[in-house]
């Protein structure tokens, strides 16, 4: 659909889909559209708190697992 359309580099195209499909999952998963904070404090926590919850599953997906990072929705048992 694009006039100009030039093909993107390989690496590129790969990077960007995956800092989409964790923006997705952020969105989706962990609701961080839907936030109730009444203060910019409390919006700063709790955005905070999300960011690092991902942060510790991908470690243990990567770590314990040797999974996919970005592979969330699995169980840990």
């Amino acid at each position: 659909n694009q006039k100009d359309y030039k093909p993107q580099f390989y690496l590129f195209k790969k990077q960007r889909k995956r800092i989409e499909t964790l923006f997705s999952q952020l969105c989706d998963q962990f609701m961080m559209r839907r936030n109730y904070a009444k203060t910019f404090e409390g919006f700063k926590t709790r955005l905070l708190a999300k960011i690092t919850v991902l942060t510790v599953v991908q470690f243990i997906n990567k770590e314990y697992f040797n999974r996919n990072i970005n592979n969330l929705k699995v169980s840990i048992i």
